[in-house]
């Protein structure tokens, strides 16, 4: 750059599609407007938008005209807690009752929810076999094998078909709940698929549907990208991390509501000799 070129304008180096700021006329760091994909936030969207028309916003370029919305706001709420049994909330926990600041127990939460196991990589997973394998249960059962791992990994290998639970039995009630909801809000045709084929789905896989699985689904009917599937995975299980952080840091570790450990093979026979 010559010596004497005149500096970038701020317009010339931020660039988003997602995001527009006028500034103050008195104060250039001071915002008068900002406009979310063109909506006036402040101006027209506070109080009258909901939580969940932003959040499509900031993902998608614009408001649905079907059911979007509400599909999407019932599966927020489905996924708002995992509940003290989940690894991620389990972590959030632990990071409340030693007294770590708030931030700790949220980024704790990410880090455990954020794997394969049933935490938002798995959705991603389960969202790229949905778009590779379509409703194919034959494909499903053999994706592992046919679908080698991406060749820049920073996660294990995959031990299971994502969106499966390899510890299950049967699909939980919560899982038969929630599909058989959003199909009927009409999420879309590969969710009414789904809940018309879960037993058939558990039964060639060899293991049940998980409630990443149906997310994985929805999200995928809904028109997100896996990793805009990966990336709302992720933000909606955080409320039920920070009110679970929250109630521990009143307790104490005395009071951690978990069973003791026991490590000892002798007398726990799920742990090996």
């Amino acid at each position: 750059m010559s010596q004497n070129a005149p500096a970038p304008s701020p317009k010339d180096l931020i660039h988003t599609a997602i995001w527009q700021e006028l500034p103050e006329n008195d104060n250039p760091f001071a915002t008068r407007t900002a406009l979310c994909r063109g909506y006036d936030v402040f101006g027209a969207m506070v109080g009258k938008a909901g939580w969940i028309d932003m959040l499509w916003l900031l993902m998608r370029p614009e408001l649905p005209d079907g059911p979007q919305l509400r599909v999407l706001e019932a599966l927020a709420v489905a996924l708002a807690n995992p509940g003290p049994r989940d690894a991620s909330v389990h972590a959030a926990m632990c990071s409340g009752v030693g007294g770590s600041p708030a931030a700790s127990a949220l980024i704790a939460a990410l880090a455990v929810g954020a794997g394969r196991n049933g935490g938002a990589r798995d959705v991603h997973d389960a969202m790229t076999m949905w778009q590779r394998c379509g409703n194919d249960l034959a494909a499903w059962a053999a994706y592992n094998a046919a679908y080698a791992s991406d060749p820049v990994e920073i996660y294990p290998d995959r031990q299971h078909i994502p969106g499966f639970d390899k510890h299950g039995v049967s699909t939980p009630l919560p899982v038969r709940q929630l599909v058989a909801t959003l199909a009927a809000l009409g999420a879309g045709p590969n969710t009414a698929w789904l809940q018309a084929h879960l037993d058939a789905a558990a039964n060639t896989v060899g293991y049940p549907l998980a409630l990443a699985g149906v997310t994985a689904c929805v999200l995928h009917d809904l028109g997100f990208t896996p990793d805009e599937g990966e990336m709302l995975a992720l933000l909606l299980r955080l409320p039920g991390a920070a009110a679970h952080a929250l109630e521990q840091q009143q307790h104490g570790f005395k009071q951690f509501p978990f069973y003791k450990l026991d490590l000892d093979p002798a007398t726990n026979p799920r742990e090996p000799a």
